[in-house]
């Protein structure tokens, strides 16, 4: 009975070291709690995150131990990308945002539009009738396509621009400036006192591609009879 007992554990031990060290080192589910990267990411997504995209910090690993003083194998991020990173607030929570601004950037809005480096990025309008999700509220917004460096993709902006006029950011070496896409209602980059600049160290991973989503304003995942009504089946993969 011993020996069973004892082999069993082994087993567990086995798979969970082999679990941490997947975790770490290739790809981790990523849970969307919030709007703020609404349209393109909705409340109840569940999405893989590939860790080795920028290479690899303490954060890489879970409780984020201090085994490594700045990144290893280390991969610049590129303008665009959708990101999973540690806030600089606690170094602990994480956050998924666009990255809109590289080391040596100026980030300003100005009468509600973006600009980078004092040129505006170019968005071209696609509707001025959506209403999304803003916390546990709605807003009606215009949604936009907007194109930074090769990307393309959706941002909303609330229909009378709440977030008007900004200081200019000046990004500082070696951090990064993230926005999200739901732009009037996103706690991101623009707000120095919570999250501010991100350490090139706080970088986690790329966000890659949903595998599950379920709207859970119309029902929790334990639901599982009402599946029929919350499950996004076209958003899986």
């Amino acid at each position: 009975m011993k020996k069973v007992i004892s082999e069993n554990l082994k087993t567990l031990a086995y798979a969970l070291v082999i679990a941490v060290f997947i975790r770490s080192i290739f790809i981790q589910p990523f849970y969307i709690p919030s709007s703020s990267m609404e349209p393109n990411l909705l409340v109840g997504d569940r999405l893989f995150v590939t860790k080795y995209s920028y290479g690899y910090s303490k954060h890489s690993f879970p409780f984020s131990p201090p085994i490594f003083k700045d990144r290893i194998l280390s991969k610049r991020p590129e303008i665009g990308d959708v990101v999973v990173f540690k806030t600089p607030a606690d170094n602990r929570t994480d956050y998924i945002k666009r990255l809109v601004g590289m080391p040596g950037d100026t980030i300003q809005f100005i009468n509600g539009l973006l600009y980078i480096n004092d040129l505006e990025i170019f968005k071209d309008i696609k509707s001025d009738k959506d209403i999304i999700f803003c916390g546990d509220k709605t807003i009606n917004v215009n949604t936009f396509e907007e194109k930074l460096s090769d990307k393309t993709f959706k941002t909303v902006y609330g229909k009378y621009y709440t977030f008007q006029n900004s200081q200019k950011f000046v990004v500082p070496a070696k951090h990064y400036f993230f926005l999200g896409d739901n732009r009037d209602c996103s706690k991101d980059s623009r707000f120095l006192s919570s999250v501010g600049y991100v350490d090139r160290l706080n970088l986690v991973g790329k966000a890659q591609f949903i595998f599950f989503s379920n709207d859970t304003v119309k029902s929790k995942f334990i639901k599982f009879w009402n599946w029929n009504h919350s499950l996004r089946i076209k958003r899986f993969f």
